[in-house]
């Protein structure tokens, strides 16, 4: 097993002097522990360790980590999640990062309307318009605000973004800014961006959130790709 322990506290670090250059407080960003395929026991090392926000892709992955871990951290969806899987992921996340339609925004309203649950989620946004990503236009933005804003059961509170894969970390640094200066423009004080790669430049744009999960945890095994 990795050194949990120590990949936390150096990611920490990390985040401290990112956030210490744009002039942040490095208590303004929350550590996601990205944990899709992570064992239990790894799990649970950084839980140990001071983690206190998990994140996973899959509903029914993070249904068995929950019923055997508990809740001792705050679990945040940051993959894609299907319609049919709305009901459960309610039973199961504090914060939905992948609202990336009208039909999910209305079914979380419906589902989340019937059990008297308000739901907080991040818009996902298509930074680059790229086919094989899911997320609004930054130029569709304001209008899906104003028609998920009509909804009494769904709050949005920030953006969330999953930049094109670049070579170096400095390579995604207009995209995050990009998506900063969206979320400015429509009032939104959330940001969920970067990861093991890039999260030091995500911070010095002005993340609130980093998702975070080979640089903790270690390398994944390899496995066969299911969607949430």
């Amino acid at each position: 097993m990795p050194d949990i322990r120590e990949n936390l506290e150096r990611v920490r670090e990390r985040i401290a002097r990112a956030a210490q250059r744009a002039g942040r407080r490095p208590d303004d960003v929350l550590l996601i522990g990205v944990s899709k395929t992570v064992d239990v026991a790894r799990i649970q090392a950084a839980l140990a360790a001071g983690l206190r926000a998990l994140g996973e892709n899959r509903v029914q992955e993070a249904r068995t980590k929950v019923a055997e871990l508990g809740r001792p951290a705050a679990w945040h969806l940051v993959g894609h999640l299907q319609t049919n899987k709305v009901k459960d992921a309610l039973e199961i996340f504090d914060v939905i990062h992948s609202l990336d339609r009208l039909e999910l925004a209305q079914e979380l309203e419906r589902r989340a309307g019937s059990r008297g649950l308000a739901v907080e989620a991040l818009l996902q946004v298509n930074i680059a318009g790229e086919a094989s990503k899911g997320g609004f236009a930054p130029d569709a933005v304001s209008e899906a605000l104003d028609a998920i804003g009509k909804l009494s059961h769904v709050q949005v509170t920030g953006l969330m973004a999953i930049p094109p894969e670049a070579e170096r970390p400095e390579d995604s640094r207009p995209w995050f800014r990009t998506l900063r200066e969206l979320a400015e423009r429509h009032g939104l004080r959330r940001l969920s961006m970067g990861m093991s790669g890039d999260f030091e430049v995500a911070v010095e744009e002005g993340a609130t959130m980093v998702r975070v999960g080979t640089a903790i945890f270690g390398a994944r095994p390899p496995r066969a790709e299911s969607t949430a």
